[in-house]
């Protein structure tokens, strides 16, 4: 038991990676959850961020050309950036503009009505200290530390915090520009490293270089980033995917070796999810001076070299330490979570959940099936199960901690449910080309699901999702005949089971109302599957 409790701790830790509800709701949550008009008047189309980062002084300032559809006539705007932030100036058409700060919502009033289906561009110029993150990746902000050499090591994490923590946008999942740029400034001795390609490198007499990359693809505000180190660097390819790996030059030969699980990891994801959604911003690894995070195109690493998380296995069966958390995890969300990504963080098990479930998919492609039964159930010890998976809408705000492996569970029982593995793995496939650069809602998924199945799942959805508890299947003897029925929140809960048979399973059908168990006297001989699916049986 002592284990099984050091793995609660560790996965409690790892999955307040997210923001979750530990306050009460205010009109901040309101202003960073809700899409109001002054928001869905416009759909942003291009961000050009340019940041210097003065590492001695812990500050930066810059300017972010955010261009942008009018999508319904306004004069007005809103814009995310910490209050703490001096706005230096936001000019559109060579005129200054007029705004007022409500929080960390900066409200843009235009000279003229914006007219629906125009294009627009406005140049946001901001100066100040960004926020330090207490315990990153858990903890929003910059983290500024050294390498064991003295050289300094810096890196930003912000997902739920939000990326208007260091750089105005519009700071909501729904929104993500078509491409980007970012363009980084810092200490000519080191090396910046951000999302997609470098275009341009430029050597100032300051002694400072700006970093140029570029983004050719949609990506949501959290994932962007920037990381300052004396890096080492070393380019391979996986066919016609680069790879570029960016560690501190210390550790560049246990890096080498360690990161030799990323071309069968991506052939594996690959094969359940189809191609790797960004081929033309290519594929990096990039230490960094906190855990992890799923950094599009530029996934950042902090595993400290050691298979499972930080050594130790998140999953009750070990088979975790056979793998690098880290690297396996944060990839997979480049799929699930940067492919196709949640228009509100209350659905943001569509993330996490998936992704728990690629790792179970990653043994099973390189191990077999049987090592995917045991990962994945090992994950049930950790499901606390203290209130819904999805949250409140609109208000930024997640629901359990138990997107995580709740989610991978709802996925593996779904898998069972459809009781066709061609079929069910397809799908999981073909979501990621029918929703190829996507943002969505559980909605969508529920309803991918439920037309490929054939019948209505949306009670199961219901349960696993919107309530607390898992179902639970109720066997009771009576007048010397065995009943059965499901005892759950949802009414209309009619999710099929298999039970053990001799040496193979057979398939049962309970709703909420009792119904007879043929062939059997004692409850004790009703041996149900409950490796295949998340529910709880209640004998006498």
């Amino acid at each position: 038991m002592k284990n099984i409790y050091l793995v609660l701790l560790l996965f409690a830790n790892l999955t307040q990676a997210q923001l979750f509800d530990t306050h009460s709701l205010t009109h901040a949550d309101t202003l960073r959850g809700m899409l109001t008009p002054v928001r869905t008047c416009f759909d942003v189309t291009y961000y050009y961020l340019n940041v210097k980062v003065d590492v001695d002084s812990q500050q930066i300032e810059g300017v972010n050309t955010i261009n942008f559809n009018v999508l319904a006539s306004t004069d007005s705007i809103q814009i995310d950036l910490f209050e703490h932030y001096k706005i230096k100036s936001i000019v559109h058409n060579d005129q200054f503009l007029d705004y007022t700060r409500d929080g960390n919502a900066v409200f843009v009033k235009f000279k003229k009505t914006l007219q629906q289906g125009s294009r627009q561009t406005i140049y946001f110029s901001y100066q100040g200290k960004p926020n330090i993150a207490k315990n990153p990746p858990w903890d929003g902000g910059f983290t500024f530390k050294k390498d064991s050499s003295g050289m300094p090591w810096v890196g930003v994490s912000c997902q739920g915090f939000g990326a208007s923590c260091w750089w105005p946008c519009k700071d909501h999942q729904s929104d993500e520009p078509d491409s980007m740029t970012i363009a980084i400034t810092c200490p000519s001795n080191l090396i910046n490293v951000s999302n997609g390609r470098l275009r341009k490198k430029e050597a100032n007499q300051k002694g400072y270089m700006r970093y140029e990359w570029f983004v050719a693809n949609p990506i949501n505000t959290y994932n962007v980033t920037l990381n300052i180190a004396n890096y080492a660097h070393w380019h391979d390819t996986l066919d016609a995917l680069t790879l570029d790996y960016y560690v501190l030059r210390e550790n560049e030969v246990k890096a080498r070796k360690q990161f030799e699980q990323v071309k069968p990891m991506l052939t594996c994801f690959e094969k359940y999810f189809g191609k790797y959604p960004w081929y033309s911003d290519g594929y990096k690894l990039v230490e960094t001076p906190y855990l992890g995070m799923e950094h599009q195109s530029a996934v950042a690493y902090g595993n400290q070299y050691k298979n499972g998380y930080l050594g130790r296995s998140l999953s009750t069966s070990g088979i975790g330490k056979k793998f690098d958390y880290i690297i396996i995890h944060e990839t997979a969300h480049e799929w699930w979570g940067n492919n196709i990504t949640t228009k509100d963080i209350a659905d943001m098990w569509v993330h996490e959940g998936f992704t728990v479930y690629a790792e179970a998919l990653y043994c099973e492609c390189l191990w077999g099936y049987d090592d995917y039964i045991k990962y994945i159930n090992g994950m049930k010890f950790n499901i606390q199960n203290d209130k819904p998976v999805i949250g409140l809408y609109d208000v930024n705000t997640e629901g359990s901690g138990d997107m995580y492996n709740k989610g991978a569970m709802l996925v593996h029982t779904l898998r069972s449910i459809f009781n066709d593995d061609e079929k069910f793995l397809g799908l999981l496939k073909k979501i990621q080309k029918d929703f190829y650069h996507q943002t969505v809602t559980t909605k969508q998924i529920e309803d991918y699901f439920t037309k490929a199945y054939g019948k209505d799942l949306q009670p199961v959805f219901d349960q696993y999702l919107r309530n607390k508890s898992i179902p639970k299947l109720a066997l009771q003897l009576q007048d010397g005949v065995v009943k059965y029925r499901w005892q759950c929140d949802v009414a209309a809960f009619n999710m099929p089971v298999k039970i053990k048979a001799a040496d193979s399973y057979v398939w049962i059908e309970p709703t909420t109302q009792w119904q007879t168990l043929k062939g059997y006297s004692n409850v004790d001989d009703v041996k149900v599957a409950t490796e295949l699916f998340y529910i709880k049986v209640i004998k006498p």
